[in-house]
């Protein structure tokens, strides 16, 4: 196991009815900007129940933060704070909510270009406090200190991460799962199955511990992702799937071994250049890059095999048969397993991506540094 540090300071707050705590952990005499998206917390009651917990407290609303938040959307957010002297965020929804919101908060007392955020040009050196509302389980950034940030003007979608950015608190509400749309909940099982994965599918580290973890919530999601779907309204499917994703991407599983984020990085592409969901773009590159790259993981993908999906065999067969089952699990689920099926530009996706590797100078991406921008092209021609 490597050496690791490990900081989480966001204290979680899980459980029916637990939104009426928001005003208790915001300090008192807040000026308070409330962020969500495009307005389903007003159909489903959450807003309600946010605003009766905000009585009494100074609020300032800002809507319409997209999925995969748009730079030209939160900069507008960011000119609303600067105006208004907001001293704390209340971001109500899913990741891109979330993460939009973190981005606000930095962006606000920064003093310099705020693209350079997300280019890594700027210095964060202070942030408006944030609490959160968890409206859709997936991404986890209830509970970690990262966010990706979109531009379409450019084609862009970027990450960025700084300790300031975990959030104070986060309130999980397993209910909420009841009102998403199918679609969301699929690219949520999805979204978290694959964070753990980018965790764990590397190479052995003697990390039992981390591994367990990591296949515990694997086993979880498999357990429970088709029938969530399925019964959103069940309280203990959607309790379970809500956990699993805050813990896939936490910093817990992820201490003291090597991860890769080979996946996200090119379906983070796709997703810029093609409006591709994030979720479905994870499951279209995620067993062809394991294909790909066989030889390096096949030690954890057998492991992978035998623990979570009870294959039998060789490491060989049981690790093939393992990027065949998570296939078979995805596509169950209700993903497409290609990007011709999402757009009829998808000829032109492998000659961009590796202009795009090569222009970040991504030249050595995953746990052992094996994806190259040649061979990024070669998993997305896989993938068409």
């Amino acid at each position: 196991m490597d050496n690791f540090e490990l900081y989480n300071p966001v204290n979680l707050i899980f459980g029916k009815g637990e939104i009426s705590k928001i005003s208790s952990n915001i300090p008192s005499g807040a000026k308070v900007l409330l962020t969500y998206g495009g307005g389903s917390i007003k159909k489903n009651g959450i807003y309600d129940q946010v605003v009766a917990a905000l009585k009494g407290v100074e609020v300032i609303e800002f809507s319409g933060i997209e999925a995969n938040p748009q730079y030209s959307t939160l900069m507008k957010a960011v000119e609303l704070s600067r105006a208004e002297n907001i001293n704390f965020i209340l971001a109500v929804g899913g990741g891109s909510v979330i993460d939009g919101s973190k981005f606000i908060s930095v962006a606000t007392p920064l003093s310099g270009d705020a693209w350079g955020i997300l280019t890594g040009e700027a210095k964060i050196e202070s942030a408006i406090p944030l609490g959160t509302v968890l409206t859709l389980p997936a991404t986890g950034s209830e509970m970690n200190s990262g966010a990706v940030v979109s531009r379409k003007e450019i084609n862009e979608k970027l990450p960025f991460g700084n300790p300031l950015c975990f959030p104070k608190f986060s309130i999980l509400d397993p209910t909420v799962v009841a009102s998403l749309p199918r679609r969301q909940l699929v690219n949520g099982v999805v979204d978290a199955f694959v964070h753990t994965l980018e965790q764990y599918v590397t190479y052995p580290n003697n990390a039992p511990l981390q591994d367990r973890i990591a296949e515990s919530i694997l086993i979880t999601l498999l357990e429970i992702g088709e029938d969530v779907i399925n019964n959103p309204s069940d309280y203990n499917l959607a309790s379970n799937l809500m956990w699993s994703a805050t813990m896939a991407l936490n910093g817990l599983i992820s201490k003291g071994v090597p991860s890769d984020w080979g996946t996200h990085m090119i379906g983070h592409e796709l997703t810029a250049l093609f409006n591709i969901d994030h979720g479905q773009t994870l499951a279209i590159i995620g067993p062809n890059l394991y294909r790909t790259l066989f030889d390096s993981k096949k030690e954890k993908l057998a492991q992978l095999g035998r623990r979570v999906f009870s294959l039998e065999g060789s490491d060989e067969k049981v690790g093939l048969e393992a990027i065949d089952k998570l296939q078979e699990f995805f596509t169950t689920l209700g993903m497409k397993t290609k990007i011709s099926e999402l757009t009829d530009k998808a000829e032109t996706a492998p000659e961009i991506i590796f202009e795009r590797f090569t222009k970040r100078i991504w030249l050595n991406i995953g746990e052992k540094g094996l994806i190259t921008p040649k061979l990024a092209k070669e998993i997305v021609e896989m993938s068409i």
